[in-house]
């Protein structure tokens, strides 16, 4: 699989959790797609149907969704987890539960809500004696909502979602799941999860583009979501302009407006092909091979670097998180993208986030860069 990735040789790529490069036949495929533009317009757009069709098939696969028809898609995860937040038919003094440490997308869409009396309750991943159970232990009979993701951006630290799901079920709780830092590494299963909503952006670990996410709804529950955007596309017959009678569709398409992105489409399903072609399950292994290796070179360095990662095994992820020391970590951070490790500053330290192709010998090379950075 190494030529799908014919990245620069002078880089060293760890940066999968914020923005993956293309798969060579992603590029193809967008590529392909241009030109058809360029010298056909739209006149083959049944086939581009096609493509977005497939994108909906393989999502569905990729959550072991019970349907195609739970399947949105939408152009972020922040919009998702906006159409969740603004769907619910909060009362004053409703109550939802999140971690502290989200990422902004997974906190402030959230807090937002203050202004229609709803409060959010905050808190610490690392306090209690569980991040599951502290998680739930906020919750109390005026709980709507309760929203976390699969793996924490800055720590990855790997969150048991089963327990927290079926909680929620039991407790008539809202379950949303941001899993833009899971899908395409690791395995999830929708149903076995009990999830309500799942949002997850391609263009990380599923290594698509920027522009295309993925919404998951729960048949049961879609229809209560309440609709702020409208446009043809919703529709539950999208083709017939001229009819006067309209209703929403009652599949995940109901949250999408309008003309799609038919660009991102392509690239992304192109990317999904590659996951699936390997398989999601190897995927994982090689990854966590990669952050073993990792956790164990902090480990020998553990007198001048700090591990901020959880090293617990089944807590682990593709991202491991550190800290020198002796030296300033974004003066090291800095540093390293100079040096053409291509890495992120999260949490307080370095986050290196390698996927299933990334050479052995590339983490060792990143490595040694970062030895002589301290």
């Amino acid at each position: 699989m190494q030529e799908e990735f014919p990245l620069d040789p002078s880089l060293i790529y760890l940066n999968h959790a914020a923005v993956a490069p293309w798969p060579l036949r992603t590029t193809r495929a967008i590529e392909r797609f241009a030109r058809e533009n360029l010298h056909q317009g739209a006149s083959h757009y049944p086939r581009w149907l096609e493509v977005e069709t497939r994108l909906r098939e393989q999502l569905a696969r990729l959550i072991n969704a019970p349907s195609v028809a739970d399947i949105s898609l939408l152009k972020n995860t922040s919009e998702g987890l906006s159409v969740v937040a603004y769907g619910i038919d909060w009362r004053p003094g409703d109550n939802l539960v999140t971690f502290r440490q989200e990422f902004p997308s997974n906190r402030i869409v959230w807090e937002s809500l203050a202004s229609i009396g709803v409060e959010t309750r905050l808190v610490d991943v690392t306090g209690g004696e569980s991040p599951e159970a502290t998680l739930l232990a906020r919750c109390d009979d005026r709980t709507r909502l309760l929203s976390t993701s699969s793996v924490q951006y800055a720590s990855g630290l790997c969150i048991d979602l089963e327990p927290i799901g079926a909680f929620c079920r039991e407790n008539g709780i809202r379950f949303c799941v941001d899993a833009i830092q899971s899908l395409g590494a690791l395995p999830f299963d929708v149903q076995a999860v009990q999830a309500d909503f799942v949002v997850a952006d391609g263009h990380k670990w599923m290594l698509g583009p920027e522009g295309v996410a993925l919404f998951y709804t729960r048949q049961a529950i879609r229809e209560s979501l309440r609709l702020h955007q409208y446009g043809w596309h919703m529709l539950e017959k999208p083709g017939e302009f001229d009819n006067p009678d309209w209703a929403p569709s009652p599949t995940g398409t109901r949250f999408e407006c309008g003309s799609p992105n038919m660009l991102g489409i392509h690239g992304l399903s192109a990317s999904l092909s590659l996951i699936e072609e390997v398989g999601v399950d190897a995927i994982k292994r090689r990854i966590l091979e990669s952050t073993d290796l990792l956790f164990d070179l902090i480990e020998a360095n553990r007198d001048r670097i700090t591990l901020l990662s959880d090293p617990e095994r089944t807590r682990r992820s593709g991202i491991v998180t550190f800290r020198p020391d002796r030296a300033d970590p974004d003066a090291v951070y800095r540093k390293l993208m100079g040096q053409g490790v291509i890495c992120a500053a999260r949490g307080g330290g370095i986050r290196f986030s390698p996927h299933f192709y990334t050479p052995r010998e590339k983490l060792t090379a990143a490595w040694e860069r970062l030895l002589a950075c301290l």
